[in-house]
């Protein structure tokens, strides 16, 4: 950095942003954090060198003070708030604040609320629909009437599930930064857990192969979470990991090192890599009409995904066409909680 007073050197170098003094149209200095953005080339030299979008230009040389968000400056996709000072009539101050963080949660939250909704509304076009035919003037076959109430019972349960996972959703990340205190012990977790999907696992003809490497030293968490993490593991596994009757889910769970492992395959289709890194993305879905008739929601391995956060542990997901997938869990032991 080019300065004239080492006082005023450890005073840019101290601010974490990007910072400029900008005197006409030339760099006289720039911090660290504003060399590894647009370079070390830039002290000496033409601003127009370094930054070439014209809104952001426009401001630094204007000579008034301004504040605006800009683009296009360093990486593409990066989002700035560029606040420009004039010091003197030949000496600028310019701060880049980066907010592209700031804004992908925002696209996020629209875009939760958008799939939402839309997940929302198709059972209930479908409830409107059935219901109207149901109230108009005129007999109905008993057979079809029956069909028409199924349909409208299996889509309100449909939305109450919907809902349900929402709301689980949302304590989760309410509790995000509370750490667990219960001591939970991991077999009671599994078998309780493969209790609760038992009519799924005969609905689908498949079997849960249950393989737990006792001893199993107890883990610091959440209990309904964790069960509800299980929960979801399987569910997920006999919805879409169950290609035909016969067909097997493992699950396993087993202490390594300080951690414990929970692991779930199946012998399913597998998906392509593609696919693995959104998995855990609210709504998001490989195949959204398969999803739908195994009666997903779309939210499952996002809940999955926070309540490991939680409980400051990993989420591995493993699949290939053809060969199935594979969703690990590592979870530090009580022990290491404590610690």
């Amino acid at each position: 950095m080019s300065d004239p007073e080492p006082a005023l050197a450890a005073l840019f170098e101290a601010i974490d942003e990007p910072v400029l003094l900008v005197a006409g149209s030339r760099v006289q200095a720039a911090n660290a954090a504003a060399i590894a953005l647009l370079g070390r080339a830039i002290v000496g030299h033409d601003l127009r060198l370094a930054i070439r979008q014209p809104q952001a230009l426009q401001a630094i040389l204007g000579g008034r003070p301004e504040e605006i968000e800009v683009g296009g400056i360093g990486a593409p996709g990066r989002r700035f708030r560029l606040t420009v000072r004039p010091l003197s009539p030949s000496l600028t101050f310019v701060r880049l604040t980066d907010q592209t963080a700031v804004r992908a949660a925002e696209q996020m939250r629209v875009d939760f609320v958008a799939n939402a909704s839309h997940e929302l509304r198709t059972p209930l076009a479908t409830i409107t629909g059935y219901a109207e035919t149901l109230a108009e003037d005129g007999e109905l076959p008993p057979e079809l009437r029956r069909r028409f109430g199924q349909a409208i019972h299996d889509e309100a349960r449909r939305m109450l599930r919907i809902v349900s996972d929402l709301m689980s959703l949302s304590r989760i990340e309410a509790d995000r930064f509370v750490a667990p205190q219960e001591e939970v012990d991991p077999a009671e977790l599994a078998r309780l857990a493969a209790d609760h999907v038992r009519p799924l696992e005969e609905q689908r003809g498949c079997t849960v192969h249950m393989t737990l490497a006792e001893p199993l030293p107890a883990i610091t968490g959440d209990f309904a979470q964790l069960l509800q993490l299980l929960d979801n593991l399987l569910s997920n596994a006999l919805r879409y990991g169950c290609p035909g009757p016969g067909c097997e889910v493992a699950l396993t769970l087993r202490a390594e090192g300080d951690q414990l492992l929970i692991e779930v395959a199946d012998q399913g289709e597998g998906m392509a890599a593609r696919h693995l890194p959104r998995l855990t993305e609210r709504f998001y879905r490989v195949d959204e009409s398969r999803s739908r008739d195994a009666g997903g929601t779309g939210l499952g391995l996002a809940i999955v995904k926070h309540i490991v956060e939680r409980h400051r542990g990993t989420l591995e997901i493993a699949s290939a066409p053809g060969r199935g997938s594979r969703f690990s869990v590592r979870l530090p032991l009580a022990a290491v909680t404590k610690a």
